[in-house]
């Protein structure tokens, strides 16, 4: 089972905070948030990214979002001297802002510069080292579908597609039958990954990519408030400040939301502006 990527949320300092409870659950790989691969920046230089894959047992695959197959190919030169083995692209990201500038999902739009993409991906890291993470299409769900042929020519490591489009975002239902498509017109392995359980394998036997039900179930455990203290102790040692750590607590909770103990809250710790506040309405132990 792969961790996905979520923007603001699977982040280094939580993989970290929350190992025992990632490793417990069944993951054996991570994904990192995207990184960008922009002419000039040092990915080793995003926090992701600094020191290294580390040496703990959950493999760390870093992603990178893009267009300029050069910048790429710098990007992923330098996470290889650094010691990582495997590396991602993301051709997902939904967000209009993103998949307008032909970044993320748009990409998709641009086969031309999506071959060159692949083309540096697969040269640096080396056959089978070099992952995919995809929408069915920006639109259509029939996008991926005639893309397929494209992928087949570049020795990939996976292709892991979220079963919806660009534009459905994160609502509405999983295309799984588009999905079943892709899937038997590829040549690569292919990972399902929207809406599904946190559960090692699908109903095909194939290993699953899963973000939003794991993140979800740790809402649900006992020992989520003594998570959620030791994830602010972690951050305040990154992060300068109580807006900033409550920003990314308050991300994380909001997966939390639905759940019957965090439902009556939410209310309470969006509008909180310290941490004091934040622990007065979230106690470090939570009472379920």
């Amino acid at each position: 089972m792969i961790l996905a990527p979520l923007r603001g949320v699977t982040i280094r300092c939580f993989r970290e905070t929350f190992a025992d409870a990632i490793l417990a659950a069944g993951f054996t790989e991570a994904v990192t948030p995207f990184v960008s691969a922009m002419p000039g920046l040092d990915p080793l230089a995003d926090r992701e990214l600094a020191g290294g894959p580390g040496d703990g047992p959950l493999m760390v695959t870093p992603q990178f979002i893009g267009k300029d197959p050069d910048s790429l190919r710098r990007c992923l030169r330098r996470v290889r001297e650094a010691g990582f083995a495997t590396a991602d692209l993301n051709c997902g990201c939904p967000f209009p802002m993103v998949r307008r500038k032909g970044r993320g999902s748009g990409i998709l739009r641009t086969p031309d510069i999506l071959r060159r993409m692949l083309e540096a991906g697969c040269e640096v890291m080396g056959e089978g080292r070099f992952s995919v993470k995809v929408r069915l299409g920006v639109d259509s769900p029939d996008e991926l579908e005639r893309l397929v042929p494209l992928f087949n020519e570049f020795p990939l490591r996976r292709l892991a597609v979220h079963a919806r489009t660009a534009r459905q975002m994160y609502a509405g239902e999983c295309d799984w039958q588009a999905f079943e498509r892709v899937a038997s017109a590829a040549k690569m392995l292919v990972v399902p990954n929207g809406d599904l359980p946190v559960a090692p394998v699908d109903a095909a036997g194939r290993e699953t990519m899963v973000g939003r039900a794991f993140i979800r179930s740790l809402g649900e455990r006992e020992d989520a408030g003594e998570l959620l203290a030791r994830y602010a102790e972690a951050s305040r040692r990154e992060l300068s400040g109580d807006r900033a750590v409550l920003g990314r607590l308050k991300e994380l909770v909001a997966y939390w939301r639905p759940l019957p103990a965090w439902s009556r809250r939410w209310n309470a710790i969006k509008i909180c502006r310290t941490l004091d506040e934040f622990s007065l309405v979230v106690p470090w132990t939570l009472d379920h």
